[in-house]
């Protein structure tokens, strides 16, 4: 059998292959980082065979939290799958199901008023309202560069995301506020959110300023990133719609299953419910 060695010419190779399948630039570079983990770790003579594969997955489980292990585990398996060593794939750890939200980790939406209100003191505008636009429709952070001016006259938003298509409504609210910044900043076409070079923020720089917020807001650091924006809009509109299948048209998910993380109820909740069985303490 000929034996498998893992070269720099190879994951040039990944690469060039993700982006031939049209993979968003995070997603390749995330993809590349994990390779290039897998490949130091392989030591100088860069061998690869099933036996080393699971020595990584050993090393991933002793290091790192399951869920991150199991994404950087994916990406060999895609890296093995490119380069036809099938035979070397692994299985993924297993994660116990969890059918509760962590409430400790949610942005709640006095927090999430908070940081607004925090932008606003600061003066900065251009933040207090993305992270609206944001909460407001339920968008990827990475979505933003759609919300045109074009787009804000229209009142929607045509929204192109891993292969799929979806269209962005704004708020009565949300659109004259987004008209009235547009004016004042004298932006007459194309994205709204945009440096001073005129290119769309940048999603490191987004979630750099929203970490500087939360001080003056009181708000724990933890629980203050662009998704979380995101995911207080889809609890929202859940609690007020309980409409599964529309939420996961309004978000973009390709399956109903991605959604159901913010249909389930919170382990506080769960708490609760659990309390008021009755069910301890009733024979003594």
């Amino acid at each position: 059998m000929e034996e498998k060695v893992l070269s720099l010419a190879g994951l040039e190779a990944f690469r060039h292959c993700l982006v031939r399948e049209e993979r968003s630039a995070n997603t390749v570079e995330k993809y590349l980082r994990d390779a290039r983990a897998f490949y130091r770790f392989l030591g100088e003579d860069k061998r690869v065979d099933k036996e080393r594969v699971i020595a990584y997955k050993q090393h991933l489980a002793e290091h790192y939290k399951t869920v991150s292990a199991n994404s950087m585990l994916a990406a060999v398996n895609r890296l093995l799958l490119f380069l036809d060593w099938r035979e070397c794939q692994v299985r993924l750890l297993r994660v116990q199901k969890r059918n509760f939200r962590e409430t400790e980790k949610e942005l709640t939406k006095s927090e999430y008023q908070r940081l607004l209100a925090a932008a606003k003191s600061s003066r900065n505008e251009r933040l207090w309202l993305l992270m609206q636009a944001i909460c407001g429709t339920g968008i990827r952070v990475s979505e933003h560069r759609f919300i045109t001016v074009e787009a804000v006259r229209q009142g929607r938003a045509q929204v192109r995301n891993k292969g799929r298509e979806r269209v962005v409504f704004f708020p009565a609210p949300l659109k004259k506020l987004l008209l009235d910044y547009c004016r004042r900043q004298g932006v007459g076409s194309g994205p709204v959110f945009v440096t001073r070079s005129g290119c769309p923020m940048d999603r490191s720089n987004i979630w750099a300023e929203m970490k500087r917020l939360c001080e003056s807001a009181g708000v724990d650091s933890g629980k203050v990133f662009p998704h979380n924006l995101r995911h207080l809009f889809a609890v929202t509109y859940y609690q007020l719609e309980k409409d599964i299948v529309r939420l996961a048209d309004v978000l973009g998910h390709a399956s109903v299953e991605t959604t159901r993380i913010y249909t389930a109820t919170s382990g506080l909740e769960q708490k609760r419910l659990i309390s008021r069985l009755g069910l301890v303490g009733c024979g003594g």
